[in-house]
């Protein structure tokens, strides 16, 4: 299993959002931390809000912040909202499937308790977590840097 480029971005935009903590991050400072495209971030950002995974303010110095500690936040509540499919193999797709076995095949009940045992393990790591793993990510990400204009409270 392979995890898409739009995860792998959003995860690291909430990251982004929790090192600078209490500030607005602006999408084209995240792009530039991370060497990504502005646009692809963009696109990425609208069902992070829906699903109240980052909220955003809008105007000359809105940006995005996450609406809750980043400890609330797991990895598996961001692969849902930005993964299309979970299917490991074709009998996990809806549809006609061509296999005699599909409603008892050990593969099938084998490949659902693998990806179970995934997003057990996603659930159990915040994106709290991923940026106290790495105690010089305000460095790394350049947050060190950046003067924070006065934002209001939320």
């Amino acid at each position: 299993m392979r995890l898409t480029k739009q995860t792998n971005y959003a995860v690291r935009m909430l990251m982004y959002c929790a090192a600078n903590d209490g500030h607005l991050s602006r999408i084209p400072e995240i792009a530039k931390a991370y060497g990504v495209s502005e646009l692809f971030l963009f696109k990425i950002l609208q069902p992070l809000n829906k699903a109240g995974l980052v909220e955003t303010v809008r105007g000359r110095n809105g940006g995005v912040r996450l609406p809750k500690p980043a400890a609330e936040i797991s990895l598996f509540d961001i692969v849902k909202v930005t993964e299309d499919s979970f299917a490991m193999a074709e009998c996990f797709e809806a549809g006609e499937i061509d296999c005699p076995l599909v409603d008892s095949c050990g593969l099938n009940s084998a490949l659902r308790k693998a990806l179970n045992a995934f997003f057990e393990v996603l659930q159990q790591y915040s994106i709290d977590d991923l940026v106290k793993a790495r105690p010089q990510i305000n460095f790394l990400l350049g947050l060190d840097q950046l003067t924070h204009p006065k934002t209001a409270a939320a």
